[in-house]
């Protein structure tokens, strides 16, 4: 069998869509002839714990840990609200940021590059020379973000010529938040000269996303492979007539994921059909920013939301094969196009109609599109959202069949473990 050690963050109990894509790989790796051994922190700063995927690590996986040094730990002495939500991603509009919140962004961005966890990489690098020398390891994967995992990955492969993997579960210089992390010109090079070092070092770099292979292939010669997130249960569909036509989101709603016309298209689905504004229940599962709500309530939306908050994995399926529509929203800009939410493949397994909202020329619409799974549309497409949920509404009133989704195969964990052991095996 192959060994590799794989150097990842988020581990369980850490919750959210970051720890299962290597949580599910470590699961079904050994089928393939690779023997994985995993390396986290002793002490995480999680923003969102998952006690539940505990009991799916696999018996006898070796786990090695080292404590790492939480700068997020201090920062939520001055504001633990504040600290949890820059930490998850959930960056407010900067006219509606406090004092506080500028600074925390500003020294997020220009104190720690590539990011918090920087501490990490110095004491990991001398720990981690000596358990590959004696540990007869075939190679390093490294997963980010948080992206001072590839710098790990680099000092060790330049210091042991050991084969390294860089596994990119969300680009680097071109996410979506970068540009709101207030960096100085100076910081933005360091950061765009270390992803240039780590895609240049790795031996084989994986992406989650079609534009960010494409975006990386731009950026180096080095081969580029796209194995995407995907689902882990069985499938199994079932018509679930609910009492309630729910509309579900399950996952964060940041504040730049605000579909207006979305909120637009139910209220006036509400005011032109009593049925639909007596059965018209909007599901939200997962952080929602403010603003979010704000506009939710602005449109009258207020005595149809469920809002649930932060639920169990298990939860969220249950809730995925309860629902009518399922919601998938991205952030309207070119640099979320390559954005394909983890969400999206659980949300085909469950069977159930999607609802896209998102950038023009996005990922998830080719993969949406390939398995006839929903529709997809721009955030100005009022008229044709409402359209697509009055006619599965009538569905809904009908008691036909509302399944939906094929060829998934392709995307169940184990079929894309086998393409990463294939991989492995070939670098």
């Amino acid at each position: 069998m192959k060994k590799v050690l794989i150097i990842t963050y988020y581990w369980p109990p850490a919750g959210g869509p970051g720890v299962q894509r290597w949580l599910k790989f470590v699961k079904y790796l050994r089928g393939f002839e690779v023997e994985p051994v995993v390396y986290v922190p002793e002490n995480p700063s999680y923003p969102i714990i998952d006690k539940t995927f505990v009991k799916e690590i696999p018996e006898g996986i070796r786990i090695i840990k080292k404590k790492i040094f939480e700068p997020y730990a201090i920062a939520g002495i001055f504001s633990k609200k504040d600290t949890e939500t820059i930490s998850s991603g959930i960056i407010q509009k900067e006219e509606k940021q406090s004092s506080l919140q500028k600074a925390m962004l500003y020294i997020r961005g220009n104190f720690f590059i590539p990011d918090a966890r920087k501490f990490w990489i110095k004491p990991s690098v001398k720990f981690l020379k000596e358990e590959i020398e004696r540990g007869a390891y075939d190679g390093i994967i490294t997963t980010g973000p948080p992206h001072s995992l590839h710098l790990i990955g680099l000092q060790l492969k330049e210091n042991l010529n050991i084969k390294w993997i860089a596994d990119f579960r969300d680009p680097w210089t071109q996410i979506g938040y970068h540009d709101k992390l207030k960096l100085s010109e100076s910081s933005r090079k360091k950061h765009e000269e270390l992803e240039k070092r780590v895609l240049n070092s790795a031996d084989h770099i994986i992406t989650t996303s079609f534009t960010t292979q494409e975006e990386f292939s731009a950026k180096t010669s080095k081969p580029t492979t796209v194995i995407t997130n995907g689902y882990d249960s069985e499938i199994e569909y079932k018509n679930s007539f609910s009492s309630k036509f729910k509309i579900a989101h399950i996952g964060s709603l940041l504040s730049g994921r605000n579909p207006e016309s979305l909120w637009k298209a139910l209220k006036q689905l509400k005011q032109e059909h009593e049925d639909f504004n007596k059965l018209f229940e909007l599901e939200l599962a997962g952080k929602v920013s403010e603003e979010v709500l704000r506009s939710i309530k602005n449109y009258g939306l207020e005595e149809n939301l469920n809002n649930k908050g932060y639920i169990s994995h298990s939860k969220a399926l249950q809730m995925q094969r309860d629902a009518s529509v399922l919601l998938l929203i991205e952030i309207d800009s070119q640099e979320t196009r390559g954005i394909i939410p983890g969400k999206l493949f659980e949300y085909l397994a469950s069977g159930r109609p999607i609802l896209a909202i998102g950038p023009d020329k996005w990922d998830a619409e080719r993969i949406i599109s390939e398995t006839e799974a929903g529709k997809v549309y721009s955030y100005q497409d009022i008229t044709l959202i409402k359209t697509y949920i009055l006619g599965l509404f009538q569905k809904y009133m009908n008691k036909e069949d509302m399944v939906y989704s094929h060829d998934l195969d392709q995307y169940h964990r184990k079929s894309l473990t086998g393409k990463l052991a294939n991989l492995i095996k070939q670098v």
